[in-house]
């Protein structure tokens, strides 16, 4: 057998949900703020991902505008039944206090790709929905939150029959599993497995505690018991160990029978998530007495899996430049809650250049002018080359090594009254700004800029002829750009990116000939 290194996504790509079409693998994860929402992978081996669709592609299918940070859409569940694909995902309103407001969707196309229907709401009442297509009736599965004060707020797993006739859900609402005591039960999925229905739930919640866990039923509104061997997959949290946070699995069987669950993980840096939330594969058997578990034994995440040898893999540190001559932007780029047209950046404007309209500015949660890529490894080179003529102190540019509203670091161009055309680094930890000193470059409206991020560590530098590159402000802490550092109320990761402010209302724009991403 030939080892995989985990994760298999790296990367800010949480909440996996796989699904197996003949031959042909797909994995959803979810997206939280980030527009176009929900990306698919597809996968002929389990080993080999490439991006094939983003179904919440416009404000019709998903309106995220104003929407707080880490809210927006969660755990997508991606299904196959009869020739269709089925997408579940929940909108998040509110993600903090007692309360959340939490709106669960369905989509559907015959093709993964396209196609793709406009939403049908399905409930509220929690959030994680998935679909489960039993024989001739389907289910939908989410946990469920109770707000009173004096009761268990993640209180169990609740499902509901779904007509899909007429698009809506019928009859009485199940609660089929309080979860384990480990708590926060979450992230439902069920199968079924000679006789038995098989619910795999996250919990323990999603930080260093997450795990998966298993139980099963002869009927699919339950009674459900508890596996003996709970949790199936867990984490170590010590800092040395390379795979935490494991949790959020789901089950998928190869066409020869061998199984295998796919989970999200964190490779974290002295306890923070620098790079969100990614996907990871585990090896799976199922034993005489019907339970399934870890391959290789423990429920320990392993930082591999096993494939056969026939299969080719080959990582290879990934280098891309694009220089914005197509027509279309890479799949990789995302912008903040609405669609890269409704922040107005074009690649039509000036041919061969990407062109931002100046927008809010980046603690604003509305009309972001921000285009980025995931960071996907812990060393990394970014590079721009950009023009801009800021005409006040309100006008800036520039790139960002970007968490959320509140926590960002942002080498910029802007314009001062004595030193005119002029760049600094400004940084945000939890909405508390600290700026570098400004340093002129005249009125150069041409200049070159670049992020050396090292693990926890951001140097940035300017040039104004490409060779000659100029470091400018103090190494900065890549660790604010974390999960962890948002008090548990982040799920994203870290994100690099262009960007450019109008504060003025002026109509400035800032244009960018290429863009550079390095693994180091």
């Amino acid at each position: 057998m030939k080892k995989i290194m985990n994760p298999i996504l790296r990367g800010f790509n949480p909440d996996p949900s796989i699904v197996r079409v003949g031959s042909d693998y797909y994995l959803a994860v979810s997206t939280f703020e980030w527009f176009p929402g929900v990306f698919i992978y597809h996968s002929k081996d389990l080993v080999n991902w490439e991006f094939v669709s983003a179904p919440l592609d416009s404000l019709e299918k998903v309106d995220l505008r104003g929407l707080d940070s880490s809210c927006g859409i969660w755990a997508p569940n991606l299904t196959y039944s009869n020739g269709n694909f089925y997408l579940l995902y929940t909108i998040v309103h509110t993600a903090t206090g007692r309360y959340k407001d939490t709106h669960n969707f369905m989509i559907s196309s015959d093709k993964i790709d396209r196609n793709w229907t406009n939403p049908i709401f399905l409930n509220c009442s929690g959030f994680d929905p998935s679909l489960f297509h039993d024989d001739d009736r389907k289910w939908v599965v989410n946990m469920t939150i109770d707000h009173r004060i004096t009761k268990t707020r993640f209180s169990g797993i609740v499902i509901q029959e779904f007509d899909e006739k007429n698009g809506k859900l019928i009859g009485s609402i199940y609660n089929i599993f309080k979860g384990t005591e480990l708590g926060v039960t979450e992230g439902p999925n069920i199968m079924k497995r000679n006789g038995y229905y098989y619910l795999t739930v996250a919990e323990g919640g999603t930080s260093y505690g997450h795990c998966v866990t298993c139980a099963r039923s002869k009927s699919i509104i339950g009674k459900y018991e508890v596996a003996p061997n709970n949790p199936i997959i867990k984490s170590n949290p010590d800092t040395d160990y390379p795979i935490k946070r494991a949790g959020h699995g789901q089950l998928v069987d190869t066409p020869n029978g061998d199984w295998y669950m796919s989970h999200l993980c964190a490779r974290s840096v002295k306890h923070y998530s620098i790079l969100g939330r990614e996907t990871a594969i585990q090896n799976i058997i199922w034993d005489d007495d019907g339970w399934y578990r870890l391959e290789k034994g423990g429920n320990l995440a392993l930082d591999y899996y096993e494939v056969s040898e026939n299969i080719k893999y080959n990582y290879v540190k990934k280098s891309i430049k694009e220089d914005f001559n197509d027509a279309k932007l890479p799949w990789y780029f995302m912008t903040l809650r609405e669609s890269f047209e409704d922040c107005q950046i074009s690649l039509t404007k000036r041919k061969g250049w990407l062109s931002i309209k100046g927008g809010n500015s980046l603690s604003s949660k509305y009309k972001q002018a921000l285009l980025a890529k995931r960071q996907e490894a812990l060393e990394y080179q970014c590079s721009v080359k950009m023009e801009f003529k800021p005409l006040s102190h309100h006008h800036m540019a520039g790139i960002t090594c970007y968490y959320n509203n509140n926590n960002y670091h942002y080498l910029r161009i802007s314009r001062d009254e004595k030193l005119d055309i002029c760049i600094n680094v400004t940084t945000s930890e939890n909405m508390e700004l600290e700026e570098s000193n400004y340093i002129s470059i005249g009125n150069t409206e041409l200049v070159y800029l670049r992020a050396i991020v090292n693990v926890e560590k951001l140097d940035f530098y300017y040039s104004l002829d490409n060779n000659e590159y100029i470091k400018i402000g103090k190494t900065l802490d890549m660790k604010i750009i974390s999960d962890e550092h948002v008090n548990g109320n982040g799920f994203t990761g870290a994100m690099i990116g262009m960007t450019c402010q109008d504060l003025r209302g002026d109509g400035v724009y800032a244009s960018f000939d290429w863009f550079e991403y390095k693994e180091l």
